[in-house]
Formats: C-alpha cells, sequence, structure tokens
C-alpha cells in the first residue's frame, strides 16, 4: 500500500487549443494512434470502478456491498460481480490495461477468473 503523502505524477505532452469557443486537447504533432489497439474501453471502464468501490469500502466508507450499491444506484449482484475485477492478478491488469494484448475472455467472464490462482488467470485470459 502506498502512504497518503505519496505522490505519483504523470506528465502526458498534450496542448490545449480553443476550437468553436471550447477547449480542445491536441495530441503531439508526431502521435500516430495505433491501428493494433486492442484494449477495451468497456473493461478499462469497469475495472477502475472496480477499483474505486474496493478503495471505498476499504477506507470505511461502506461496511457492505449492499451500501456500496444502493449509494452508486445498481444492482448489488452487479456491484458483487463488477468488484471481483480489482482483484485480478497483476500481470492480468497490467496486459489488460497497458499492452496491446486482445483478452480471450468476455468482460463477464472475466469476474470470475478473479477467484482462480494468478498463475491460471494469465492462461485463461490471454490464450
Amino acid at each position: 500500500m502506498t502512504n497518503a503523502n505519496d505522490t505519483i505524477r504523470v506528465l502526458i505532452p498534450l496542448k490545449v487549443r480553443k476550437k468553436n469557443g471550447r477547449p480542445k486537447i491536441m495530441p503531439p504533432a508526431n502521435y500516430l494512434p495505433s491501428e493494433d489497439q486492442t484494449q477495451d474501453p468497456h473493461v478499462l471502464r469497469a475495472v477502475g470502478r472496480a477499483w474505486g468501490w474496493r478503495r471505498r469500502i476499504e477506507a470505511g466508507e461502506f461496511s457492505t456491498i449492499q451500501e456500496l450499491a444502493e449509494a452508486v444506484g445498481l444492482a448489488e449482484r452487479h456491484v458483487s460481480r463488477q468488484l471481483r475485477l480489482a482483484y485480478l492478478a497483476p500481470e492480468v491488469l497490467k496486459r489488460l490495461t497497458c499492452g496491446r494484448e486482445a483478452s480471450a475472455v468476455r468482460l463477464y467472464d472475466l469476474c470470475f477468473l478473479a477467484g482462480e490462482a494468478w498463475g491460471e488467470q494469465v492462461g485463461r485470459t490471454f490464450d
């Protein structure tokens, strides 16, 4: 775990320009979008949400999944299943979020892999 005073700083070389009176984020001039990008935005969003929920539970904001589900306005069953994504193996999380590999399983199935051993998760996710 990290301490409350630990800070992680990420620098992304972007420019903000106004277009039609609204700010628009412009990528660097040498940026070429990858055509082989296979990161599923639904998986990324679900993993991020699960980690946020896990932190809130660990911080004592909620004592049960039912309280959390009521607070976020979702079914308890859905929250319980999605929360499992916060307990995936570090290698699986790294390859899902940072890598360019396609997952061999759907998001629904990925939720149930969290209960398996970490070594098995990697093999079943990326075969």
